[in-house]
């Protein structure tokens, strides 16, 4: 980020500044504060950031942003509200780059497709990226004003809940390539339908240029049915018609997935160090993305042997002899088919394929139907055990031994559950974890790992 000064920011943000000072980063968390920092205070969920302001004043906060009468040493720039004078003075400094910017959404798949995609631009671009969990209202702008000169391209993720908050961040994110992943389920709980989950992710129009392309997963249901007139529609998949970028020859080496990509003439093989078919899916669209943007599909295609599963999202660990498919960062009945998918794909004969699965969370209505689809998907599988924890996920278990599926068994606690898991897994066997990140699954992994060390 570039030096600011109060005067500019307080332009920025519509808001009025009480004196003159150099602004070289800016944070809102007391203990990150540097000489020269902008310190916000942000009011959030548990605690409100105006209450760290002298804190942040006596760390060295060469000035403040709040929306409350503040009484400092330092200057203070006021604003209406600082979540959005976050939002506004991010926005801003991103309008200074006249760089490609991708921005994404989508139920499932956000953050494999991000790192995808940024895989993909890092042929010809120097590329900045959303880094960790940062796609909501206070990661987002942290990200934008990451920005610097040297950067070339950007891929910007972008996460909601409720209606408008895509809205909000794609106004300020600006995408030169908007990317759909697809529409499930997931924060049915609080938009009421798939269709208002559509109607939510569509908001990532509002804040492209007339003109600047959509990329769709077209064997979406949903997607399916989108028209622009305003935006081209770039189309990715396996199975529609009318594609523009697509896959055949799908093979799965040992820890990995091989295809032929497919874009009009061009065609060129593309190998993830990553297996099932849900990573197919991403890696066109990252192709997409690069097509877009000027990187033709063999450049594309060699830069995403680079890629490297981000934490929790579907890492692949050998220890001991067992193969461990870690993925506990997000769970819909989506990715738990994805993840039966692939436990199948990675079972040589003679292995057995194990499954732990957690409870999916904000569902809502939709969380009884989902759990027992979570069961029915592992008993058509034909995975060889399932342990499921949380009370939710009984009702997976019920609904695997109902598929025929014999070996069954349910916990309400992680250490019985692990205890179990570990007095049964030997060296050849294959096992997937898949939960909510609330659930905190990894837990029973690190049991596992220190067991198999052991």
């Amino acid at each position: 980020m570039r030096t600011f000064t109060t005067e500019e920011i307080a332009a920025f943000t519509g808001g009025q500044a009480s004196g003159h000072a150099d602004i070289t980063s800016v944070v809102i968390d007391n203990r990150e504060v540097t000489p020269g920092a902008l310190f916000i205070g942000i009011v959030g969920e548990r605690l409100d950031g105006h209450q760290f302001i002298p804190a942040a004043v006596d760390a060295g906060a060469a000035a403040i942003m709040s929306h409350k009468d503040v009484d400092c040493a330092v200057p203070v720039i006021r604003v209406a509200d600082t979540t959005q004078g976050f939002l506004d003075l991010a926005g801003a400094y991103r309008n200074e780059f006249d760089i490609p910017v991708v921005g994404l959404t989508g139920s499932v798949g956000k953050t494999t497709t991000k790192e995808m995609i940024w895989c993909v631009l890092g042929a010809r671009y120097c590329a900045h990226k959303t880094y960790l969990n940062w796609n909501n209202e206070i990661g987002l702008p942290k990200v934008l004003l990451g920005l610097s000169p040297e950067h070339t391209a950007a891929v910007i993720e972008m996460g909601m809940n409720h209606k408008g908050e895509i809205s909000r961040l794609t106004r300020i994110a600006r995408p030169t390539v908007g990317v759909i992943t697809n529409v499930g389920v997931s924060h049915i709980e609080n938009l009421g339908s798939r269709e208002g989950i559509l109607a939510a992710k569509l908001e990532l129009l509002e804040g492209m240029a007339p003109g600047t392309p959509l990329i769709l997963n077209k064997d979406n249901d949903m997607l399916a049915t989108v028209e622009c007139t305003d935006h081209p529609i770039v189309w990715f998949g396996l199975h529609a018609d009318g594609l523009d970028v697509t896959a055949e020859d799908i093979t799965y080496p040992e820890n990995g997935t091989r295809f032929t990509a497919v874009a009009g003439s061009e065609r060129c093989t593309v190998e993830l160090p990553t297996t099932g078919e849900h990573n197919v899916y991403d890696a066109l669209a990252a192709l997409a993305a690069g097509l877009q943007t000027g990187i033709p599909l063999a450049e594309g295609a060699a830069a995403l042997a680079g890629y490297r599963p981000a934490g929790m999202r579907g890492n692949v660990v050998e220890k001991g002899g067992v193969t461990i498919i870690e993925d506990c960062y997000n769970a819909s009945p989506d990715s738990m088919k994805a993840l039966a998918d692939t436990l199948m794909l990675k079972g040589a004969p003679g292995r057995r394929k194990i499954a732990v699965i957690g409870d999916m969370l904000e569902l809502g209505d939709y969380t009884e139907e989902a759990h027992r689809l979570a069961g029915t998907y592992m008993a058509e599988a034909g995975v060889d055990m399932l342990l499921t924890y949380g009370p939710e996920s009984r009702l997976a278990a019920e609904a695997a031994r109902d598929g025929g599926l014999m070996r069954v068994f349910d916990f309400t606690d992680k250490d019985d559950l692990a205890e179990k898991l570990i007095s049964m897994i030997k060296p050849g066997d294959v096992v997937a974890f898949k939960a909510s990140h609330g659930m905190h699954l990894e837990e029973v992994i690190e049991r596992v790992y220190q067991a198999l060390e052991d």
